[in-house]
């Protein structure tokens, strides 16, 4: 759209009431953002995608073309902004994540590609930026930092480096430097991490944090001086406070899986911390949340359920993310200039969406999208990337123990619902035709990485406790953040070959599979990552994902997020990776069997 000041002489003779906005929304309730206040009884004047008036009884700008909204008294604030997030995890392209998303008010959106920046490198980055840049709600992109994740560690399909940070800064849809994952790195003073920081900084761009740690001492302190400039990866109210007293933007997420608001928020409630420099974001949502519970809607709604006043869970969710970004000219608030994202609500605590407006225009009302979205293609480059180089067997799950025992002591992951870390377990296992063993009865069965990027057949197995299954059955998945091989986890061997087969097949995705019966699929032909169905559709496949995950005995909410999650080996405490079994704590290797 048109920068401000190439209308600014529009706007403001609109405003005087010299020329007519094309739009006025009549007789709304302000919620000011900037000010804290709810103001009754007033219009909006909007004019070429802008804010141009704001005030009571705008009359003096309307004519026989302005089109005219009647708020009716109710509730007119700013269009919502997601501070940090991975379409990807959507399990859809850019343009159906905004089809998901707009009609529950979310109108901006800061992503962080570095899925497909792992699969496909900056070639695949500029894909969804320039997908992103074509569609009617503000989407910008954060360049992917930390591509593999964890070097030394990991093998990715692609590498970022400084060159393509330094030209990805050219680009226009960028906003800044997504996530720097690797938080030793930047406390070592690694001159590739530093190199990237640098970069974004003279662009005079935001560079974006993740500090996976619960310690706030010296490496903190480290890492923040690095230049870093936000968090996401606090889960308790120490975290948030940690970060705003050294200078950070604390990011609170609630996504499919992650429920850290609740803990974070106290900061705020209950230890009285300013709320400026505190933000909402949801970072990884499946389709199926997205469609049938919500988006940044749902977050706002969550922390005010949590003691947060309103008016402060929308300033987090809008204004806050604004500043942040250096947007405020721009977004986050309803006042003159500001693009005219506004949503029309009868209720602020639950915070109904009945009108979405994205740069002036309706783009949703009462659920349903209002506009034609563009058509997007993605190329065959971006497809067929599944290629883990030979079918696979029985024999490739499992790993190995030492001889002429009957059981071994083992390490084991530990998963912890709605959170990201996992715990590093012991447990005594039995040994099986010279393998490392499982026990379901106590919750502990296989997980194996297969390597798909380079076709080696290379393929790491470890134990994993945690989703609760019960029967034959296997999930896998080709969306293992951020390494992006094939995950696999079962209980039978004989599943766990079929399942990692049929991805294989069909270019990648997530399938169940149990006794030999496929459960549940979806497709994800795009990088492996994102399908090329409709959103809706999307969400009744992940709905059918979760469902048949959980008739194999699977407990945890939102289970496949935390499945999808094993493989990132920049978060504590144990992970595995396609090079092995990854203790986060020391960010070194460490063998599966401690002793017999």
């Amino acid at each position: 759209m048109q920068a401000w000041y190439d209308v600014a002489a529009q706007l403001v003779d609109v405003a005087a009431g010299r020329a007519p906005a094309e739009t006025l929304i009549r007789n709304g309730r302000w919620v000011n953002v900037h000010s804290g206040e709810i103001l009754p009884g007033t219009d909006f004047a909007i004019a070429n995608g802008r804010f141009a008036a704001i005030g009571p009884d705008l009359d003096h700008t309307v004519s026989d073309e302005t089109r005219i909204i009647e708020a009716e008294g109710r509730y007119v604030l700013p269009g919502l902004c997601d501070a940090h997030m991975h379409v990807e995890s959507g399990m859809v392209t850019v343009t159906e994540f905004a089809r998901a998303v707009i009609p529950h008010g979310t109108t901006s959106l800061f992503i962080d590609p570095h899925e497909i920046a792992n699969v496909l490198g900056l070639d695949g980055v500029r894909l969804m930026h320039d997908e992103a840049a074509g569609l009617p709600v503000n989407v910008f992109v954060q360049m992917p930092s930390c591509v593999p994740s964890a070097p030394g560690l990991e093998t990715a399909g692609a590498q970022i480096g400084v060159d393509d940070v330094i030209e990805a800064m050219r680009w226009p849809n960028i906003i800044g430097l997504g996530e720097m994952m690797n938080f030793p790195g930047v406390a070592a003073a690694d001159s590739t991490m530093l190199g990237e920081i640098a970069a974004t900084q003279r662009a005079g761009k935001t560079v974006g944090g993740h500090y996976a740690s619960p310690y706030h001492g010296i490496p903190f302190q480290a890492y923040v001086a690095g230049g870093p400039a936000d968090d996401h990866e606090g889960t308790r109210a120490v975290d948030a406070i940690a970060r705003v007293r050294q200078g950070m933007c604390a990011m609170l997420r609630l996504g499919s899986a992650w429920y850290d608001v609740a803990e974070q928020i106290k900061a705020i409630t209950e230890s009285g911390l300013d709320s400026r420099h505190m933000v909402l974001c949801t970072d990884d949502s499946h389709s199926g949340t997205l469609v049938n519970e919500g988006h940044m809607n749902r977050v706002v709604r969550h922390a005010i359920s949590q003691g947060l006043k309103p008016m402060t869970a929308i300033q987090m969710a809008t204004l806050n993310t604004a500043q942040h970004f250096g947007l405020a000219r721009e977004l986050g608030s309803i006042t003159p200039g500001r693009r005219a994202d506004a949503i029309i609500s009868s209720d602020l605590p639950t915070l109904p969406i009945e009108h979405v407006l994205a740069r002036g225009e309706t783009v949703a009302e009462n659920g349903d999208v209002a506009i034609d979205l563009p058509v997007f293609s993605y190329p065959e480059s971006a497809r067929n990337t599944v290629n883990v180089g030979k079918v696979l067997s029985v024999a490739d799950f499992g790993a190995a123990a030492p001889e002429g025992v009957e059981s071994v002591l083992a390490r084991v992951i530990g998963v912890i619902e709605n959170q990201a870390p996992t715990r590093a377990l012991e447990a005594r296992v039995p040994v099986v035709d010279g393998m490392v063993g499982i026990d379901p009865d106590n919750d502990i069965c296989h997980i194996a990485i297969v390597e798909r990027h380079r076709g080696t057949g290379n393929v790491q197995n470890a134990l994993v406790s945690g989703f609760g299954y019960n029967k034959p059955c296997a999930v896998a998945s080709t969306v293992a953040h951020d390494c992006h091989h094939m995950l696999v986890v079962g209980t039978d061997k004989d599943d766990m070959a079929r399942a990692a087969n049929r991805l294989s097949d069909v270019g990648g995705g997530v399938v169940v599979i149990s006794n030999g019966e496929e459960l549940a699929l979806v497709e994800m032909p795009i990088a492996g990552l994102m399908s090329d169905k409709r959103c809706e559709v999307v969400a009744v496949e992940a709905q059918q994902i979760i469902d048949a995950m959980v008739a194999c005995g699977c407990t945890l909410n939102n289970a496949y997020m935390q499945h999808s999650l094993l493989a990132l080996s920049v978060i504590p405490e144990l992970r595995l990776s396609d090079k092995g079994l990854v203790d986060v704590r020391q960010f070194a290797h460490i063998d599966l069997v401690i002793s017999t």
